[in-house]
């Protein structure tokens, strides 16, 4: 029997993997270890048949591995392959489930990442991880000095300055042994701003030499940062059909709940990539507070909508269109134009 969809569970050293013929009959399963399943999928499997894998840690690597070989290989969030798991859940009935999800004609996949889509994106979670630590860190100090009757002023430059003031300061309340651990909380916290620096400089400099990032940052609240994660998670565009598909991916688009008949709409979905909406939405903040004296279509827009509406609503609906307007440069390979941009569906 010729085998023409194979389904992958893939895990840290062994593999599961069950195949079916044109028929939908089984016709291998077959469990391997890390450096040999690559080998028995060639073994067995013809080039050009496809290959299915749920899309977690480790997944984008074979699926190149699998392309470089000749292979279709479609990878499946873990959430649509889950309705598939027949009875009680193990790495056999895993491998089932993505190779009957897969062959579903609707069934959504994910855009198999570059190597160099990936470098960019461990950049902006290296550096959001540490911005977090920082943050972690500050709060911190800020709630043993309290103790101590000090009270640390708003703001992550501020907290900086003060630090050698309250090591210097004898008066303070502070003791020795504390003052020794104050001290290793500030070389902590230079540490991570270091690192901070260091991480924003490298995505600065990508985005200074990407020509899809240059290009997006001539867009409204779009920087340095924001554009070179657009250009990580867009790569080529051509893995959304158009810019809502984008925006719904980022969980910018509306939450339904409707029933008999009856359409209802609720807040965003806040599905997806929390990091990049996060960076689109706090940028659409700074266009918002700046509309007033402006006087484009963009920022009419805005103004109109801000008179109706929330004006959290409104920037929310912004990085809604910013993203769309993104995906369309992208797609298109154009670039932004100011008049257009209140236009744009």
């Amino acid at each position: 029997m010729s085998i023409s969809r194979v389904g992958v569970d893939i895990a840290k050293s062994v593999f599961h993997v069950h195949g079916v013929d044109r028929h939908d009959q089984v016709a291998w399963y077959g469990k391997y270890k890390r450096d040999k399943w690559l080998d028995a999928i060639v073994k067995r499997v013809p080039v050009g048949a496809e290959i299915g894998m749920e899309a977690c840690s480790s997944s984008h690597h074979w699926a190149r591995a699998l392309q470089a070989r000749g292979y279709r290989v479609k990878l499946i969030a873990a959430q649509f392959v889950k309705p598939y798991v027949k009875s009680n859940k193990n790495d056999r009935a895993d491998a089932e489930a993505i190779c009957e999800a897969m062959a579903r004609p609707h069934m959504r996949f994910v855009t198999i990442k570059t190597v160099a889509q990936q470098d960019v994106q461990a950049a902006h979670r290296i550096r959001s991880e540490l911005v977090q630590q920082r943050t972690a860190k500050a709060n911190q100090i800020r709630g043993l000095v309290s103790e101590y009757g000090l009270v640390a002023p708003t703001g992550m430059g501020q907290l900086r300055a003060t630090l050698p003031c309250w090591l210097e300061d004898a008066e303070n309340g502070l003791t020795d042994d504390f003052r020794i651990l104050l001290a290793g909380l500030a070389d902590d916290l230079r540490y991570l701003n270091e690192r901070i620096a260091a991480m924003t400089d490298r995505i600065e400099q990508h985005a200074l030499t990407d020509p899809v990032a240059k290009r997006l940052m001539t867009l409204r609240g779009v920087g340095t940062i924001t554009a070179s994660a657009l250009s990580g998670a867009l790569g080529d565009a051509k893995a959304f059909k158009c810019g809502r598909d984008f925006a719904a991916s980022l969980g910018l688009t509306p939450r339904q709940h409707s029933t008999g008949g009856r359409d209802r709409l609720l807040g965003i979905s806040k599905r997806g990539d929390s990091y990049l909406r996060t960076l689109l939405v706090h940028g659409a903040r700074a266009v918002v507070r700046y509309t007033g004296t402006k006087d484009d279509n963009l920022s009419n827009w805005l103004r109109q909508l801000t008179e109706r509406k929330h004006v959290n609503v409104a920037i929310v609906a912004l990085a809604n269109k910013t993203a769309r307007i993104a995906w369309a440069n992208t797609h298109h390979d154009t670039s932004y134009d100011p008049d257009m941009a209140a236009q744009t569906t």
